[in-house]
């Protein structure tokens, strides 16, 4: 019997993460994450799937490091023993990176050093290829220079987060080409779903959306509606960063729909699907602005159809119901749970 793959993953406990560890533990993986430690249980995501240690049909494991310790990576590296490392973590909310912009940086951008410099030492010493995916972000595109964004496009990264990104990118192209490592940068494009943080302007949308629906909220405030994003459904592209890593060679992708859709148009999709208007509800706050904007994403996944056989399979109006349906089930689901207990 051949041994269980066996794949790490940073930032598991994320969107992207949970997701990817359904799919890997579908293709019968052994699965590693690695979550910070904190006071609070923040592992709800992936609370459906996981096992007691104890329990011999177990395959889900998770263990404590940051992004920003690079002794712990290693030991966790050397620990696990990995052939494929998905590095998802990040402190991923680009107007909160102006505001922590050094641990941004440190995080996003050192941390895939770390990461990179780990493998490096590892596959020297033991021989074992060890396969790298790197969450490269459509944001480090920034000050649009080509329209569709694709792989070759210069970069013009407009916020702490996205120059971060874009030195973790080279990076992983660096040691691609100087240590022959098996490292892929996916360039993801927006991409939502139910488990998208609270605080991301679509999930935001339709969280305030189930609230005012059920009477618990009158009012959202958002910064800038003009905004227009390539939005695809998260399910879909974690499957483009195992197919990456299953290629003959490492190469980087654009992941993305070719469909571009302003935060109007969003909100337009939401409140129609239950029968509000918008304008009644949605207020004005400067300070979710951001000093430097980004106007205008859209992706051409063509690379990674030809050469992966990607294609998105969720439409954009699909994904913004599919988000506030999904939220005024959390509500009702909660509701119920609390009256259980009155």
């Amino acid at each position: 019997m051949n041994e269980r793959k066996r794949a790490l993953i940073t930032g598991i406990t994320g969107q992207d993460g949970s997701y990817l560890s359904e799919l890997l533990l579908d293709k019968d993986y052994e699965v590693h994450g690695i979550i910070r430690r904190s006071s609070c249980f923040n592992t709800d995501r992936i609370d459906h799937i996981y096992k007691d240690p104890h329990n011999e049909e177990a395959r889900l494991f998770l263990h404590y490091g940051d992004l920003t310790d690079g002794t712990t990576l290693r030991r966790i590296l050397e620990e696990v023993k990995p052939i494929e490392i998905y590095n998802l973590g990040a402190q991923s909310h680009v107007r909160v990176s102006f505001d922590s912009p050094e641990y941004t940086v440190d995080a996003v951008g050192m941390g895939t050093l770390r990461i990179l410099e780990a493998i490096r030492d590892y596959q020297h010493r033991t021989g074992i290829e060890v396969r790298f995916y790197q969450a490269g972000s459509s944001e480090m595109f920034g000050k649009v220079q080509e329209v569709p964004q694709k792989e070759t496009t210069p970069f013009y990264p407009r916020s702490p987060y996205a120059c971060a990104k874009v030195y973790a990118h080279w990076q992983t192209v660096n040691y691609r080409e100087s240590y022959d490592l098996f490292a892929c940068n996916g360039i993801l494009f927006n991409h939502e779903s139910p488990r998208r943080g609270e605080t991301f302007v679509t999930r935001k949308i339709t969280r305030a959306l189930a609230r005012i629906v059920k009477g618990m909220q009158k009012e959202v405030y958002l910064g800038n509606l003009d905004s227009k994003r390539d939005w695809g459904y998260a399910k879909d592209y974690v499957r483009a960063m195992w197919l990456m890593l299953q290629q003959d060679a490492p190469d980087d992708y654009v992941v993305a729909t070719n469909e571009t859709h302003s935060i109007r148009e969003f909100l337009d999709v939401a409140f129609n699907y239950v029968n509000l208007d918008w304008h009644d509800y949605v207020k004005f706050d400067e300070r979710y602005l951001r000093p430097a904007e980004v106007e205008l994403l859209i992706g051409d996944p063509s690379k990674a159809k030809q050469k992966m056989g990607w294609e998105p399979s969720v439409t954009f109006d699909q994904l913004v119901k599919l988000m506030v349906d999904a939220d005024i089930q959390a509500l009702e689901k909660s509701k119920k749970i609390a009256q259980g207990f009155d």
